[in-house]
């Protein structure tokens, strides 16, 4: 301190002077920082971007401000190797997720802009923990028997298709070289989604799905490792026999031209029939199909996996891209 007031002031007040010092300088570091936290979606993804939040203010003599949302998890947040508790952070990372979405439908405008950071940190470590179960058989069956009966469905269903989708990622060697870009905002794409639903019968989960699966929303812009492009990773062949002369780099063109191949090859009539036809492997199959009846369970999901992050695969293990 260096007032002078304070240094004249009797032993007992000096003593109080100090106290309170130093509880506003622990305060000063507790408080939490906020920050943001086959398929091409699986082989690659985006450069990191500016956390969502600015940062922290330089101290001041007024008292910091409370944080809007505390003890949100951090981007590198540790998961935890315990069933129990393991169970114990996924159950409550759900929770929290799902009451964030509500906040954010109800008080922000996914038709605009970014999710907000309790969204985005929340759905970055809930990802982060079905990842880790999807490498970890043993792990997962754990875990899963002392999850609440809708949390472990939930789980199952994410685990077993990021484990069909890891099953068909093409590990990158040397430097990564992946075109990316943020996603259009949420509502934006589900409006899209549902227009070429109500053109081609095919519904908008099925879409929003195939569009999780191959680009994570339209983040990956590269083309795949067999020449596959825009959001929806279109074969020219295919994009000049059902793009119906649209940009297959424009999200709009690209939905409907997913949704016409998906209409000729036997959707909404056979599913299964027509995303086969849209990958020849039963593990994608089942990862959209998987996607897609989470999304029609509950909405919210879908803006869950709206706020999922990119993560490429290297033959030295695997690297997020995007987020925090």
């Amino acid at each position: 301190m260096n007032d002078q007031s304070a240094v004249n002031s009797p032993p007992s007040r000096r003593r109080a002077s100090m106290l309170a010092s130093m509880l506003a300088t622990v305060l000063a570091v507790v408080v939490p920082l906020a920050g943001c936290g086959g398929s091409v979606g699986e082989a690659a993804s985006v450069a990191p971007r500016e956390r969502l939040s600015p940062p922290a203010p330089a101290a001041s003599a007024s008292p910091a401000p409370e944080p809007s949302a505390p003890d949100l998890p951090a981007p590198d947040e540790a998961v935890p190797k315990d069933p129990a508790r393991l169970a114990e952070a996924l159950t409550s990372t759900v929770g929290r997720l799902r009451d964030a979405i509500d906040d954010w439908r109800r008080t922000g405008d996914p038709a605009k802009g970014e999710a907000p950071e309790p969204v985005v940190l929340l759905s970055l470590y809930e990802q982060r923990i079905y990842r880790r179960l999807a490498r970890d058989a043993k792990l997962a069956s754990r875990a899963y028997a002392k999850l609440p009966k809708a949390v472990a469905a939930r789980a199952k269903d994410n685990v077993t298709a990021i484990r069909d989708l890891l099953s068909l990622a093409h590990p990158v060697s040397g430097p990564i070289k992946i075109k990316v870009r943020p996603a259009e905002p949420a509502d934006a794409l589900l409006a899209a989604f549902r227009r070429a639903e109500r053109r081609f019968g095919v519904e908008w989960e099925v879409l929003a799905a195939v569009m999780l699966v191959e680009t994570k929303f339209g983040r990956v812009r590269s083309p795949s490792h067999v020449g596959a492009r825009g959001p929806m990773q279109f074969m020219p062949g295919t994009w000049k026999a059902y793009g119906m002369g649209g940009d297959v780099d424009d999200i709009g063109d690209a939905l409907l031209g997913a949704a016409n191949y998906l209409h000729a090859s036997g959707a909404p009539g056979d599913y299964r029939r027509a995303l086969y036809a849209y990958n020849h492997s039963q593990a994608y199959v089942e990862a959209v199909l998987l996607h897609a009846r989470q999304m029609k369970q509950d909405i919210r999901n879908y803006y869950a996996y709206y706020t999922w992050q990119v993560y490429v695969i290297t033959t030295k293990g695997e690297r997020r891209l995007t987020g925090p």
